[in-house]
């Protein structure tokens, strides 16, 4: 798996989000309804990630579901992985502990000091090169807009407690410079 997360054409999606993940994990896991889930959830979540496609969480899924039937790991605990791995598509706001969890860790990032937020970007816009820069401009600005338009970023008080106004803050000077801030 880790293979995948070292694609060539990978510049944020990477070991390096896996690891900050992770790392916001072993900090926060105690939250979790079912660590476990939300932990294979996080190594899985972005296994596939291909710019071209928008079905890179459901093909994520379907292979923790084969690995998971691999290894004799029981349908509804794998059925529940793979729904924890569809929630980081963000199309929604997250339900329940676990998703809520994993969807804010996954999120961190928006929340991360100026200059890590300012490399995220960098990564963003480099996965996304082939998109002409005013089509980015755009549609990025229109997806930060979305997560800046929530109620609240991160649903777990502790996230929140602790990302959100940077976040916001990141958001907003993202927005501001183009969507490469």
């Amino acid at each position: 798996m880790t293979a995948a997360y070292r694609e060539p054409h990978r510049h944020y999606h990477t070991l390096q989000h896996l690891g900050e993940c992770l790392a916001q994990f072993d900090r926060v896991g105690s939250l979790a309804a079912n660590p476990a889930e939300v932990e294979i959830a996080l190594w899985f979540h972005d296994a596939i990630y291909d710019v071209k496609r928008a079905d890179n969480e459901q093909r994520s899924a379907d292979w923790l579901q084969a690995a998971a039937r691999a290894d004799g790991v029981a349908d509804r605990t794998a059925d529940r992985v793979s729904a924890l791995i569809l929630a980081t598509r963000h199309a929604a706001l997250p339900t329940g502990a676990d998703e809520q969890l994993l969807v804010d860790i996954d999120l961190a990032v928006l929340g991360a000091d100026e200059a890590r937020f300012a490399e995220y970007e960098r990564q963003i816009r480099a996965e996304y090169a082939f998109v002409p820069a005013p089509t980015f401009v755009t549609k990025r600005g229109a997806l930060l807009a979305a997560f800046l338009g929530r109620t609240r970023i991160y649903s777990t008080p502790t996230l929140h407690d602790e990302l959100e106004q940077r976040a916001r803050a990141n958001l907003a000077r993202s927005i501001a410079a183009g969507g490469v801030a």
